[in-house]
């Protein structure tokens, strides 16, 4: 008979959701409709590990060359133009006048001045207005050519800095051992309020905070840039305000920039759109009033509710944030964001510490008699493509349109 005492257990016979997760994603599982939903949802997302508490990463972003006319071309004999000030057109590349269609093939250029083969093609060489647009169409080398110049993608260099974050459970002895009329003990209460805090100021850090550094009981303190800040600073034309009534020629607007740029081709034209109650019930209503339905007898309900829209471009999944709901101007708002390039940076090990006293024969600080706990975490957000994501504040009323 086999000696089944000698069978270890092993992490391959833990069944699904049986393994302790990280606080996130027990977030994510226990609280799946509370009020840290984005930071919830980084527990499914790729995270760094950061060694400085300055955390970072170089981008680059794809070169088009393109010039703008800076006076009126007379003829098709004239092979200088000038242009406003530019610095990718380099000799051997054509351009194509927007305004007439002739492409020019550049055999010198300098910062203001092209200077021309007229008539590269088959339209022929005409006069070409000020402030048109001239835009590379590729480029064209004889035989025999010696090596063209370069043109090179500078690298951005884009840091955050790392947050820390603390919340602490307390509870004199006597409460512990209380014992209460319904519900988990006022020991488990007392965490479980904890890590919500602990999970909803991580959440609201994750939206609003600025980047900043300084000096706190003659100690550093950081913040880290939020989401909202990192898309306003380096993608400011990403954010609208509504006016007093919006239709949904407005919102497509407003919204159809974030499929400029592609973070990750695997991944379809999708965004989540975090919404406060209010401006779901405007992008609700914006569906309802540019739209028909039916009420027949024997209807038992009626209305419509949306948890998604299309536009020419893309879709949208709305996921309501009761963070949002907070207060009247949050309630308003509505933020488009790409998960592909938003993650977070730990620093080192500080992935959500637990450090309890007095709690199952843990040491007790200073012989107080009581139990407590703080829960400690360190990290950045990063955002690796603002330009994917959109902010939209002020939604008031829909409108048909």
């Amino acid at each position: 008979m086999a000696n089944i005492g000698m069978i270890n257990f092993g992490t391959v016979n833990a069944t699904t959701d049986f393994v302790a997760k990280s606080f996130a994603g027990m977030i994510t599982r226990l609280m799946p409709n509370g009020s840290a939903p984005l930071f919830g949802l980084t527990s499914m997302l790729s995270s760094e590990t950061a060694t400085q508490i300055e955390h970072g990463f170089f981008t680059k972003t794809m070169v088009f060359p393109e010039a703008t006319l800076g006076g009126a071309v007379a003829d098709g004999v004239a092979t200088s133009f000038t242009v406003v000030a530019q610095t990718t057109i380099l000799p051997g590349m054509l351009l194509r006048s927007q305004a007439t269609g002739e492409i020019v093939l550049v055999t010198a250029a300098t910062s203001t001045t092209l200077t021309v083969t007229r008539g590269f093609g088959t339209v022929a060489a005409g006069a070409i207005s000020n402030s048109t647009k001239l835009y590379q169409v590729g480029n064209a080398f004889e035989e025999g050519s010696t090596r063209p110049s370069a043109l090179s993608i500078q690298a951005v260099r884009v840091t955050n800095y790392t947050q820390i974050f603390r919340n602490s459970w307390a509870l004199t002895d006597t409460a512990r051992a209380v014992k209460v009329i319904a519900g988990d003990t006022t020991e488990s209460e007392s965490r479980s309020e904890c890590a919500a805090f602990h999970a909803a100021d991580i959440e609201k850090a994750l939206w609003f905070s600025q980047k900043f550094s300084g000096t706190k009981n003659s100690q550093p303190i950081r913040a880290m840039d939020g989401l909202i800040n990192q898309v306003t600073t380096n993608a400011a034309g990403n954010v609208t305000t509504a006016a007093a009534t919006t239709n949904y020629t407005q919102l497509e607007a407003a919204l159809d920039v974030v499929f400029n740029v592609t973070t990750d081709p695997k991944v379809a034209n999708e965004r989540l759109l975090f919404v406060g109650g209010a401006a779901k019930r405007v992008l609700n209503n914006i569906g309802r009033l540019n739209g028909t339905y039916q009420l027949v007898d024997g209807a038992t309900s009626y209305g419509l509710q949306f948890s998604s829209f299309k536009t020419s471009r893309g879709t949208f999944r709305m996921i309501e944030h009761p963070l949002f709901n907070s207060n009247t101007d949050w309630a308003k708002m509505a933020v488009a964001v790409d998960l592909s390039s938003f993650n977070l940076a730990y620093l080192g090990d500080r992935k959500t510490q637990n450090a309890e006293y007095g709690a199952s024969g843990s040491m007790v600080e200073n012989g107080v008699d009581a139990i407590g706990g703080t829960l400690t975490t360190e990290l950045t957000a990063l955002v690796k493509n603002p330009a994917a994501n959109a902010i939209i504040y002020g939604l008031t009323a829909a409108a048909a349109g």
